[in-house]
């Protein structure tokens, strides 16, 4: 009885692969990052022909998703980014995603369409008080744009922005005016040239302490945790004169959820989860 080939199974798959032409076609972005991660696989390397072919296929895919990108940067500079942003967070929404905080693959293609650019490695140790820097994963921003349904008059901040994720995408979704106020000089620095590059006019950032920062234009406020304790009650005293004088809107995410949920001058139907956004009106 001839030995059974130990490497027919990766054979026939990579062949399958290769042979496959929706694999090359812009709409399967997830279906391909999920053969390119596949072919990271111990089977892939175990012969050295079926490794260069396996590289082969890589770098060819890789090359189909470098310019699927690349046509994604070019729509939003030429104003069509919010249709085609809005098909690719519906058909991301049409597969399973992560329940809660976690990420899946819709945050990698929107961190590298926003960002392509990393930024410095330069990166200053936390205050006392600060949370260390994630992304709000991109499903929760887009089903959080729909539901605020921002308007020209509307100023959209973000405290404690990172690299920008939420003002670029509201700039390219509303017509709103986004604000990322940022603590980190290399995350600011990523998030203009991002702007910049992407044409984004109504997308700016500032550099600076979110609880000195001049917020007399805000009406939606964001909070993916960026601090806690006494720091996201300097901040919250920051915001409650301005909530004396005009309607606000103030989201958050993660564990500041239930410290804003005890502010007297703030209410929400909402249930008070830390792992979807929560959305606050002043009184």
């Amino acid at each position: 009885m001839p030995a059974r080939d130990p490497l027919a199974v990766p054979r026939s798959q990579l062949r399958h692969w290769e042979t496959d032409p929706s694999l090359r076609a812009p709409t399967e972005w997830r279906r391909r990052g999920d053969v390119l991660d596949r072919l990271e696989a111990t089977a892939f390397q175990a012969d050295a022909a079926l490794f260069r072919q396996s590289e082969d296929l890589r770098t060819e895919l890789e090359g189909v998703h470098r310019a699927f990108c690349t046509s994604l940067r070019e729509a939003i500079r030429h104003g069509r980014g919010a249709g085609v942003l809005a098909s690719l967070a519906d058909s991301s929404a049409a597969n399973e995603t992560p329940d809660g905080e976690g990420y899946d693959a819709l945050d990698a293609l929107i961190a590298e369409v926003l960002a392509p650019d990393a930024p410095s490695t330069d990166i200053a140790a936390l205050r006392p008080g600060m949370v260390f820097y994630q992304p709000t994963p991109a499903r929760h921003l887009f089903a959080l744009l729909r539901r605020l349904d921002l308007g020209e008059t509307d100023v959209l901040v973000d405290l404690g922005s990172g690299l920008g994720h939420l003002p670029l995408l509201a700039a390219i979704l509303t017509p709103a005016t986004c604000l990322g106020v940022e603590l980190e000089p290399a995350y600011v620095a990523s998030a203009r040239l991002s702007a910049e590059a992407l044409a984004l006019e109504r997308a700016r950032f500032v550099a600076g302490d979110a609880r000195a920062a001049d917020l007399s234009a805000g009406t939606v406020f964001y909070l993916y945790s960026p601090f806690n304790g006494a720091m996201l009650a300097d901040m919250l005293a920051h915001l409650a004169p301005h909530a004396r004088m005009r309607p606000l809107r103030i989201v958050t995410l993660g564990p500041c959820t239930h410290a804003v949920a005890g502010v007297s001058w703030l209410r929400t139907g909402d249930a008070l989860r830390s792992d979807v956004p929560v959305l606050f009106h002043s009184d």
